[in-house]
């Protein structure tokens, strides 16, 4: 094996080891149990058959039966009871792996995350795992193969170690000869050289499964989309029932599933990579035919009974068996070389954004005080700038609407300001200190947002309020009731602890989106955090709903700074100040009297194209 194997195997059998310990000990004591057990069979045996074919005392005759009954029994329970402990922890490593990734995934850069590259690493992470089981799950199996075949090899050597070593009695002339060390090293040359040959070409057959890695992740990602994730994701329900007929075509399968006959796997398999997997297969079959000629030729030769036939036999045959599994597992620990670089690369990404540990002042008499100044963004592997040169200043206590056409930075520059992205040119200070310099997650509990693709989890509305599983029941509910929520609240028969969904709980409750948005603005105000930013607050709300819901934002808001972004242009009236965004710039600031004044600006036509289609609309009716 290689370094980088060694290093890699052993850094992942590190991280097994931290996240569930009785995962490997359960394993390891399985396989040891397990493994020596026919051997002491095996021995006990191959004692019983020389008594019965020579003295046949009864005595001993009865100590072997009942050594062989007893240990058997023994054994055997030992054997299914950790067997049982090893199943039980085998169970748990899908999510014992998954907690790895999700944990780093949850702490990394929001920036990482949102990264196309980074996406790759963890969709061929996963897709390694389901087609060949690669990565940390080859580890652990890896792991049970070296511990069974060491131990079987140790137990091997115990009981052929005689063979090799009683001669041939001299009345059998012809047969003398296996008594020579040079024929006897000759022989065990050939069994090792068949030995190790065997799992070698097993090595070079499983080769191509990395190989063909690439393909096979394609074709495992688009083929569990289309029976997996399709079927099962509410979201896209509608759209599969009336688009499926095209999209899940007998013709797409085909043309993109890597395990059809036409596929270059199943043609390495009917092929190079079927030959070396036979040729593995026929040169064991060797090995066993040279192991049965040389104990039966030793045994003619009177060099033992006949009862040691059985031991010699199974022993050695059981002792390839362990070289050749022990030489496997190695193969493929290299083999798993290449798939662990891309677990490690993506679990070895640097969190760059938290770095500093600048303290945020929570007891600034004074406020907040936010400033853009010439901020540019351009999102990573983009050529053109989401944002370009927007500079300033945001004050403690104000309430400001960013407005623009869809794509014109309206979100990135959200991003910028909650530190999920950092700017590419420029800089965003608090308080006059460049954001960079405070310590990160202490600088994000500043902002509660509302995004516009918000998610809500299938827990109970009360810990959906709060982020957490313990919170303040009065709080959460009178968040509720303040994002407009309450007459749905008091309908519940489980109140805050009804669960939400029907994920983990079939009496759980379905919610419609505007019931969403409100849970979600409920959520934001919960955290009670210095800045609140809604995106779209009331997208999903009806006319009603919004206009109770902004009826009360100077309520809710209370002497908290505040970001709203809207298409509804309705809802900047109550707001400080408006800024308009267009083609990643801030062209226009100003109130809502000063902005619809200006006829020549952006904000005059949007406000006139929405004027516009409520007159019309209201004629209509």
């Amino acid at each position: 094996m290689s370094k980088e194997t060694i290093q890699l195997s052993l850094r992942g059998f590190r991280i097994w080891w931290r996240e569930n310990p009785r995962l490997l000990l359960s394993v390891m004591t399985c396989g040891i149990v397990d493994t020596i057990t026919p051997y002491v069979d095996i021995w006990l045996l191959a004692h019983l058959i020389n008594e019965i074919a020579g003295g046949r005392e009864p005595h001993m005759l009865k100590t072997y039966v009942l050594a062989l009954m007893f240990s058997s029994a023994v054994l055997s329970l030992l054997c299914a009871g950790l067997t049982r402990w090893k199943n039980v922890q085998l169970a748990c490593l899908w999510h014992t792996q998954n907690k790895v990734f999700m944990e780093k995934l949850l702490s990394m850069d929001f920036a990482d995350m949102d990264d196309g590259y980074v996406q790759e690493l963890r969709s061929r992470i996963w897709q390694n795992t389901d087609s060949g089981g690669w990565g940390l799950y080859k580890l652990v199996y890896s792991f049970d193969a070296i511990i069974r075949s060491v131990m079987s090899i140790i137990s091997a050597v115990l009981l052929t170690a005689s063979l090799f070593l009683l001669p041939v009695t001299s009345d059998s002339e012809k047969l003398t000869v296996l008594n020579n060390p040079i024929f006897i090293l000759l022989i065990i040359a050939v069994m090792f050289g068949v030995t190790f040959a065997a799992p070698v070409l097993s090595v070079k057959a499983g080769s191509y499964w990395v190989k063909y890695a690439d393909e096979n992740q394609l074709g495992n990602r688009l083929f569990g989309f289309w029976l997996g994730n399709l079927g099962n994701d509410r979201s896209k329900a509608l759209d599969v029932r009336i688009y499926r007929q095209d999209i899940l075509s007998k013709s797409n399968l085909k043309k993109y599933n890597p395990f059809i006959p036409t596929s270059n796997l199943a043609r390495a398999s009917r092929g190079t990579m079927g030959g070396y997997q036979a040729l593995s297969g026929a040169v064991s079959q060797i090995f066993v035919g040279v192991a049965y000629i040389f104990v039966c030729l030793k045994a003619l030769g009177g060099a033992f009974g006949v009862g040691m036939i059985v031991q010699y036999v199974s022993a050695i045959i059981a002792l390839s068996g362990g070289l050749s599994m022990m030489i496997e597992t190695l193969g493929d620990l290299g083999n798993n070389t290449a798939f662990l670089r891309t677990v490690f690369e993506f679990l070895d990404l640097p969190n760059k954004m938290d770095q500093r540990n600048m303290a945020v002042s929570h007891n600034n008499s004074e406020g907040y005080e936010i400033e853009f100044r010439n901020v540019s963004f351009r999102y990573p592997g983009q050529e053109y700038y989401a944002l370009r040169n927007v500079s300033m200043t945001f004050h403690a206590g104000q309430r400001l609407a960013v407005v623009g056409m869809n794509g014109s930075g309206k979100t990135t520059f959200i991003k910028l300001l909650c530190r999920l992205y950092d700017p590419t040119e420029g800089e965003i200070l608090l308080n006059g200190v460049d954001i960079r310099k405070y310590e990160y997650h202490e600088y994000m509990q500043l902002f509660s947002v509302v995004f516009q693709d918000f998610r809500l989890l299938s827990f109970e509305l009360g810990q959906n309020v709060a982020g957490s599983i313990d919170y303040d029941e009065d709080k959460a509910a009178q968040c509720l009731r303040d994002a407009g929520f309450g007459i749905r609240l008091d309908k519940l028969p489980a109140g805050l602890a009804m669960a939400l969904y029907k994920d983990f709980d079939e009496k759980g409750v379905d919610i419609s989106g505007g019931e969403a948005q409100k849970i979600a603005l409920a959520r934001a105000l919960y955290k009670d955090a210095p800045f609140i930013i809604l995106d779209e607050p009331t997208a999903a709300l009806d006319p009603i709903a919004e206009f109770e819901v902004y009826s009360r934002m100077r309520q809710i808001i209370g002497e908290k700074s505040a970001v709203f972004i809207s298409h509804r242009l309705s809802s900047c009236r109550f707001c400080h100040d408006i800024v308009v965004f267009h083609e990643g710039s801030l062209i226009q600031r100003g109130s809502h009297d000063l902005l619809v004044g200006d006829k020549s600006g952006m904000y005059y036509k949007l406000w006139s194209a929405q004027a516009q289609y409520y007159e019309v609309q209201e004629k209509s009716v």
